[in-house]
């Protein structure tokens, strides 16, 4: 063993992990006592070696072999999803306890801290364990990156609904919904980081951008709402608009426009075929070759990214068209529009392409929000 082999995987995961968790710690106006965040950081680190020893026997029992990419089987898939998914983010929960449990743990963003530290902690024990197996400035090092702000996002998002539970002093049903949530992420984030060639990572940067927009806004309205001073006067009105159009979405509730939702569905599918096939035409004007794409080649995947973006374009326009058509002055028909259009799409490639599937759940939470967005532009001018 080598000094090279033990210092790498502490400055290439356990260092970026520890760090970020301070600056989350150092975000909250009224920390938390550096012990117990230390200790949750800890317990997740910790934690997370246990979770890997037991995902290890259960894999050899169930007759997994370890490493190597997932096979597109119904086993693997249901072992992903119902085994190591819930059992990591189970981890971060028994390593968030102690504080849940304890006085410190009094408001809804405490949850954030402590969830996301434990979050972090499990991050950096997955980064050190892939880096000793496999030192090296390569595709490695990038996966355990790519995964601290994954694992901070999805502890994050139960650790508010504990803090919301704790505060209120009930358990209500956000942290079981929430924790689901994030265990289905976990998983699918699981499968693109680490199951498939080096090429399906770029999946992952639509998931990273999803995350990190919700997690922005949802932490500048925690702090406004928590008074934790971490807003300036730009950002609290950048907030108001968040909530503008949380507001315009349930803006005049009524019945549902059923014949608005049916047209704006009908109009995105069929803009998301004219956007695919003027993607492939512009492709062709370019000289880019879509055969020269291999999922086990990072550097091929550029054409299949160009062709996801230009096809994203079309939720955006279905969106402000059908607005505009309807001059509706909410966004609900637009959104419930663009979400049937995702569904029937993901209905259909999961008959025909198991890859293209997957790659549409990744971008379909961009996708949604894009047609919100051209639907919010094409409202009525004088829409609330």
């Amino acid at each position: 063993m080598t000094v090279l082999s033990v210092l790498f995987p502490l400055f290439g995961a356990l260092a970026p992990a520890a760090g970020v968790a301070w600056l989350l710690w150092w975000s909250d106006k009224d920390r938390e006592p550096g012990r117990w965040v230390i200790g949750t950081f800890v317990a997740g680190f910790f934690g997370a070696f246990g979770a890997f020893f037991i995902a290890a026997k259960a894999a050899s029992i169930a007759g997994l072999t370890r490493g190597g990419n997932l096979e597109e089987n119904a086993a693997v898939w249901l072992f992903l999803f119902g085994v190591l998914a819930p059992l990591f983010e189970a981890s971060k929960v028994a390593a968030t306890w102690p504080a849940f449990r304890s006085h410190h743990f009094d408001e809804p963003y405490d949850g954030v801290v402590y969830a996301g530290v434990a979050g972090l902690g499990f991050a950096a024990a997955e980064g050190v364990a892939l880096l000793a197996r496999h030192p090296g400035f390569g595709v490695p090092l990038v996966r355990a990156l790519l995964a601290i702000p994954a694992h901070l996002f999805f502890s994050a998002t139960w650790g508010y609904a504990l803090g919301r539970a704790k505060k209120k002093h009930e358990p209500g049903p956000l942290f079981p919904a929430t924790w689901l949530l994030s265990t289905l992420m976990h998983g699918l984030y699981m499968h693109f980081l680490f199951g498939r060639g080096t090429g399906a990572i770029v999946a992952v940067v639509p998931l990273l951008l999803t995350m990190g927009v919700v997690a922005y806004f949802a932490a500048r309205d925690l702090a406004g709402r928590e008074k934790h001073g971490i807003l300036t006067d730009r950002t609290e009105r950048a907030a108001m608009s968040l909530l503008d159009l949380r507001a315009a979405i349930r803006a005049d509730r009524g019945a549902v426009r059923l014949g608005w939702v049916a047209f704006g569905t009908f109009v995105t599918l069929g803009a998301i075929l004219v956007a695919f096939a003027g993607s492939i035409a512009a492709a062709h004007w370019a000289n880019i070759d879509f055969a020269r794409v291999d999922e086990g080649d990072l550097s091929t995947v550029g054409p299949a990214a160009f062709l996801g973006a230009g096809t994203l374009l079309a939720f955006p326009i279905a969106g402000f068209l059908l607005a505009r058509a309807s001059e509706l002055r909410n966004l609900l028909e637009p959104a419930l529009a663009a979400g049937f259009a995702l569904l029937i799409l993901l209905g259909l490639l999961g008959f025909a392409a198991h890859v293209a599937f997957l790659f549409v759940i990744a971008c379909s939470p961009i996708a949604w929000g894009l047609a919100c967005a051209g639907a919010w532009l094409g409202r009525p001018s004088g829409a609330a």
